[in-house]
């Protein structure tokens, strides 16, 4: 049986498998990337404490990378990150500058705290004074994503943690330009409660590609079927038509017999 492709199906069909199989390998190409993504957290964040980058250190070399530092806190100069929540409670994230040995501050996002907990007083053991030492991951300044709501330094109330902007509203002449997500140690009164770093990303990625790579499949199909029932359909015509003539025909000589 002939297979003739026909026009306006061929013209929907092709484009739209080139479509199909393009973004089913994009959605491959974003799965190897998003494994190595998280392969680079997983070691980075597990791996010994490095020492704090230098300040025209590209984040992409140390971002997630686990440190280890000491200073002071200036905890009347606390800021507020908002909209966070742990285990499904509203809360905030205390972000404080940590100074170090060499007079520059570091941002230290020390961890989550409930809304009712904002005021300092209300955990006050937590407000660790005097010399500490921390250890946490090491984060780049964050941009501000086309969903998050624009940060309002004047209400010290913070969407992103954007280091610059946060050494302004503090008032701090050195800031280094990344910060420290605090890790898991419990704080004393159990406010702030660190370890709140996503190691962890989504990744559905070959989900995706599959989907799509099975729509393609699927229209592939769908076109094949198309066409053999349409060759199909013409057979049998062209055979309908043939048995007719072939009926005509021997109608013709039985009635030149009968006539002669």
């Amino acid at each position: 049986m002939p297979f003739r492709p026909t026009l306006w199906p061929t013209l929907f069909t092709v484009p739209a498998l080139i479509l199909l199989l393009g973004l089913g390998t994009w959605q491959v190409e974003r799965l190897h990337w998003k494994e190595g993504l998280i392969a680079t957290r997983t070691q980075r964040s597990s791996g010994p404490p490095i020492a704090l980058p230098a300040d025209n250190a590209d984040p992409a070399d140390y971002e997630f990378s686990k440190t280890r530092l000491s200073g002071h806190f200036l905890n009347d100069k606390e800021m507020y990150l908002a909209a966070r929540s742990l285990n499904g409670n509203a809360g905030f994230h205390v972000v404080t500058p940590l100074v170090v040995s060499d007079g520059s501050a570091v941002l230290v996002d020390r961890g989550w705290i409930p809304l009712e907990r904002k005021e300092p007083a209300t955990r006050a053991k937590g407000e660790l004074a005097g010399e500490v030492s921390i250890e946490g991951l090491l984060r780049g300044s964050q941009k501000q994503s086309w969903l998050v709501p624009d940060n309002d330094p004047q209400a010290n109330v913070w969407f992103y943690v954007d280091v610059p902007a946060m050494a302004r509203a503090a008032g701090l002449a050195r800031v280094r330009p990344y910060f420290i997500e605090a890790g898991p140690t419990a704080n004393p009164g159990g406010y702030p409660i660190g370890g709140q770093s996503h190691i962890e990303l989504p990744n559905n990625h070959l989900q995706y590609a599959l989907s799509w790579y099975s729509f393609a499949v699927s229209l592939a199909v769908i076109y094949v079927i198309y066409h053999r029932n349409l060759a199909r359909e013409e057979e049998e015509k062209r055979r309908g038509a043939q048995g007719e003539q072939a009926e005509q025909k021997e109608r013709a000589e039985k009635g030149s017999r009968e006539a002669g």
